[in-house]
């Protein structure tokens, strides 16, 4: 029986909606669960990467991935640790819908004693069709964020 303790989803999902960039780039958490979460950014003229078309820039979708990608970490991971991206990879297959908004899901389907896996999607309407699959790796206790729970 694993007798570690968790972070409470709760009381992490209030903490990752104070986070500065979650808040400034308009993040929202539309679901948040043991293991996986769903995250979503309207569209907003400031995040246009390319004036002709209106597209959004790719470091806006790279950090609702990131960001998504963390909190799936920080779902698992035993409470008062803190958690680092190690690694990110970003797969775009088609470009984001200019005026629409864009969902990030991402899922825990590995941990070692050092390292949670993560793996996940960008996508508009259905998750069927995605803009960018992507696979993460988040470093266990390193000098990274920890929640204050």
């Amino acid at each position: 029986m694993n007798s570690k303790k968790l972070y409470a989803l709760k009381s992490l999902k209030e903490t990752f909606e104070q986070l500065p960039q979650i808040r400034k780039l308009g993040i929202q958490i539309v679901e948040y669960e043991r293991g996986h979460c769903l995250f979503k950014i309207d569209y907003a003229l400031e995040f246009i990467g390319n004036r002709e078309t209106g597209l959004i820039h790719g470091g806006i979708i790279t950090t609702l991935l990131d960001s998504v990608g963390g909190a799936a970490a920080f779902s698992i991971v035993q409470e008062g640790s803190s958690v680092a991206t190690l690694d990110l990879r970003l797969d775009y297959l088609t470009q984001a819908e200019s005026g629409e908004p864009i969902m990030g899901f991402a899922e825990s389907y590995h941990q070692t004693r050092n390292v949670v896996f993560v793996r996940g999607y960008a996508y508009h309407h259905s998750a069927e069709k995605p803009i960018v699959n992507f696979v993460a790796s988040f470093m266990i206790g390193s000098v990274g964020f920890s929640p204050n729970v």
